[in-house]
C-alpha cells in the first residue's frame, strides 16, 4: 500500500472534521451533521480512532493536527499535517492497510469531502464530464 497516498487521502477527508474530532461534544456533533452528513461524520471518527493514539504519542504529528484544526484552509497547515501522516505511516504497515480499507469504505458508500477554496469533490463516474474551476474562467462546449 502507498503510504503517501493514503497519508494524502486521509489528510484531505479528515481536514473539515479537525475541529469537531478534537471538541467532541453534542453541539458539535450536531453541527457537523448538519454541514458535512452524519455518514461522513461516522468515517471520520472512524478514522481518528485509529489515528489519535499514534498521533498523540507524537509531538509534531499532535501539533500538525492541531494546527490543521485551528487552520484547515491553509495549503501550509496542511501539507505539514500530510507530512506527519506520512512519518507516521511510514513505521506502521498495518495500520496503513487498516486505513485504506477504511478509505475504500468511504468510497463505496459515496462520501467525498471537497476541502479548501474551490475545491471539487466527484461520487461516481466521470466520464464525459467537464470540471472548471475558477475565477472568470470562459468554456465553450464542443
Amino acid at each position: 500500500m502507498d503510504v503517501a497516498k493514503v497519508a494524502n487521502d486521509v489528510t484531505g477527508f479528515l481536514i473539515p472534521f479537525l475541529p469537531y474530532l478534537l471538541k467532541v461534544s453534542e453541539k458539535a456533533v450536531e453541527e457537523v451533521g448538519k454541514q458535512l452528513g452524519r455518514d461522513a461524520w461516522e468515517h471520520a471518527k472512524a478514522l481518528w480512532i485509529r489515528l489519535r493514539p499514534r498521533v498523540e504519542a507524537n509531538p509534531g504529528a499532535l501539533e500538525a493536527v492541531r494546527d490543521a484544526a485551528q487552520a484547515p484552509a491553509d495549503e501550509d497547515v496542511q501539507t505539514a499535517l500530510r507530512v506527519q501522516l506520512k512519518k507516521l505511516l511510514a513505521e506502521d504497515q498495518t495500520l496503513v492497510g487498516e486505513l485504506a480499507r477504511q478509505l475504500e469504505a468511504i468510497k463505496a458508500a459515496g462520501i467525498a469531502i471537497a476541502a479548501g477554496e474551490r475545491s471539487v469533490a466527484i461520487v461516481g463516474d466521470t466520464s464525459g464530464i467537464s470540471i472548471i474551476t475558477g475565477d472568470q474562467n470562459k468554456v465553450k462546449a464542443s
